[in-house]
C-alpha cells in the first residue's frame, strides 16, 4: 500500500514517513490476508481494492488538488454531521482514521487508558502523525454522542481546528429544536470557512447526491437477503467503509455497478457461499477501516455476514432526506428530521433500535445476531442487554462480543463465535 510517488506529499503533510510506511506495509498484508484471499469475489470489488490501495495515496492527492483550487476539506468521525451541508458549501467531506491501534502511547497522554479504542485511535493517528486525512483537514467536526468523545475533543482541539456539534440524547421536541440550532450553526461555520453561501439550489444538490449514495447502499443491503448470499460480509463492510472516504458520485456509480453484478449472480442462483450457510447479522458499534477482526473471524468460522446494523451500515443509510422541500427552511427541517431518526445508543430511551434490529434480521433472513461493542463503550454495552432480550423474544439467538482493536483475544473470540455458529447451524 506504500508508494514512493507520494513520499513528497506525505512529507509536506508532516507525516512520520518511517512509521507511516510501516503502517501501510502491515495494513497491506492484513488486507491481502482478509480480503484478497477470498474466493469467488465479484469483479466490481476490484474498484474497492483499488480505492483501499490508494486510500493514503491517490485519494489524498485528490484532496490536495481540491485544496489548491480553494476548496476546503472537512473531516468527521460520526454520521450525525450532515454531509449534505458540507457538499452544499462546495467542501469535501471525509471520514478520519480511527480503526486501528496507532499512537496509543501518545494518545494516553491526552485521554485515560480505559478509553474506547476508537477514541484513542483517532487521537493516536494524529499525535503519531500517521493520518494524512487529519493533516489535510481545514476543519474537524466532532459531536457529543458520548462522554468519552466530548472530553477527548477538549484535548484534541488543541491540535486540530475543531467544531463540535451538540447532539441531543433524547428525541423530544426541545431536543429536535436543539439539533436544528446545531445544524444552523454548522451551516454558518461552513459558510464562514469556505466563503460560499449555501443557497437552496446548492443544498438541494447536496441532498440529491447524498441520497443517491444512500439509495445505492440500500440496494446493496436488500440484495444480501438472497440465499445463497451474493457477497461476503467482509466485502459489504468494506464498501460501507469506503463510502466515508471516496468521492460520493464516483462511489455511487461503482456500488450500482456492483449491485448489477450481484443481481446477475442471484438470478443464476450463485453465491459467495453455498445455500444454507449460517447467516449472521452484525449489530452495535461502528467499524472504521481497518477494523476487520471480528468479521474475518465470523466468516472464517463457517458463517456469512448478511447485514450490519451500525453507523458503518444501515444506521447511516436506512433513511433519506425528503427531497420534496423547495425552500431553505423546509430543506433544513428535512435534514433535521432525517438525522433525528438515527437510533444511536446515545439516545434514551432508544426503543426504536430494538425494533429496527429485529426487523432487519428478519428481512435479511439472519439465523443469529452478533452484537459488537468496543471495550469501555458504555452506551452499546448497555444496549446489548436490550437487544438480547428483543432478539430472543423474536426467536433469533444473539451473541454479545466486547473487544478492542488488539489481536490478543482472537483465539478466544474464534472459540466463542465457532460455538455460536454451530448452535445456529443445529
Amino acid at each position: 500500500m506504500s508508494n514512493p510517488n507520494y513520499t513528497q506529499m506525505w512529507e509536506n503533510l508532516n507525516l512520520d514517513l518511517s512509521a507511516h510506511d510501516g503502517l501501510l506495509e502491515v495494513l497491506g498484508k492484513f488486507y491481502g490476508d482478509i480480503y484478497l484471499s477470498q474466493q469467488g469475489r465479484l469483479k466490481g470489488m476490484e474498484y474497492l481494492d483499488f480505492v483501499l490501495s490508494e486510500v493514503h495515496g491517490l485519494r489524498i492527492k485528490e484532496l490536495q488538488d481540491a485544496k489548491a483550487q480553494g476548496r476546503k476539506v472537512i473531516g468527521t468521525f460520526c454520521v450525525f454531521v450532515p454531509e449534505e451541508l458540507t457538499l452544499a458549501a462546495d467542501a469535501v467531506h471525509v471520514g478520519l482514521c480511527a480503526g486501528a491501534d496507532a499512537g496509543t502511547e501518545q494518545a494516553e497522554q491526552l485521554v485515560p487508558r480505559n478509553t474506547c479504542a476508537l477514541i484513542k485511535s483517532f487521537i493516536g493517528f494524529k499525535m503519531a502523525r500517521l493520518c494524512p486525512y487529519t493533516e489535510s483537514c481545514d476543519l474537524v467536526v466532532g459531536e457529543t454522542t458520548c462522554d468519552g468523545k466530548k472530553k477527548a475533543y477538549e484535548a484534541f482541539s488543541e491540535h486540530v481546528p475543531m467544531h463540535v456539534m451538540e447532539v441531543p440524547h433524547t428525541k423530544s421536541q426541545s431536543a429536535r429544536e436543539l439539533f436544528k440550532a446545531e445544524v444552523l450553526r454548522y451551516k454558518e461555520q461552513l459558510e464562514k470557512l469556505t466563503g460560499t453561501t449555501i443557497t437552496p439550489q446548492r443544498l438541494a444538490e447536496g441532498i440529491r447526491i447524498v441520497n443517491e449514495k444512500r439509495r445505492a447502499l440500500q440496494r446493496l443491503s436488500a440484495l444480501r437477503a438472497s440465499d445463497p448470499a451474493p457477497i461476503s460480509g467482509r466485502d459489504a463492510l468494506l464498501i460501507n467503509q469506503v463510502s466515508f472516504y471516496d468521492d460520493p458520485v464516483r462511489f455511487t456509480q461503482s456500488v450500482n455497478t456492483l449491485c448489477d453484478q450481484m443481481e446477475e449472480r442471484i438470478k443464476a442462483g450463485e453465491g459467495i457461499t453455498p445455500a444454507g450457510t449460517p447467516r449472521l447479522m452484525l449489530s452495535g458499534c461502528p467499524m472504521a477501516v481497518p477494523n476487520w477482526k471480528l468479521p474475518y473471524i465470523m466468516e472464517s468460522s463457517g458463517a456469512v455476514i448478511v447485514g450490519e446494523e451500525s453507523c458503518i451500515g444501515t444506521r447511516n443509510t436506512r433513511d433519506l432526506v425528503n427531497e420534496s422541500a423547495d425552500s431553505m427552511d423546509a430543506m433544513l427541517d428535512a435534514i433535521v428530521d432525517r438525522y433525528m431518526k438515527i437510533d444511536c445508543a446515545c439516545f434514551t430511551p432508544n426503543d426504536e433500535r430494538t425494533g429496527n434490529v429485529t426487523s432487519m434480521a428478519k428481512e435479511l433472513k439472519a439465523d443469529g445476531i452478533v452484537h459488537y461493542a468496543l471495550m469501555f463503550c458504555q452506551p452499546y454495552a448497555h444496549e446489548a442487554f436490550k437487544i438480547d432480550k428483543a432478539s430472543r423474544e423474536a426467536g433469533i439467538p444473539m451473541l454479545a462480543i466486547e473487544t478492542d482493536y488488539s489481536m490478543e483475544d482472537v483465539e478466544q473470540l474464534k472459540t466463542r463465535v465457532e460455538a455460536f455458529v454451530e448452535m445456529v447451524r443445529s
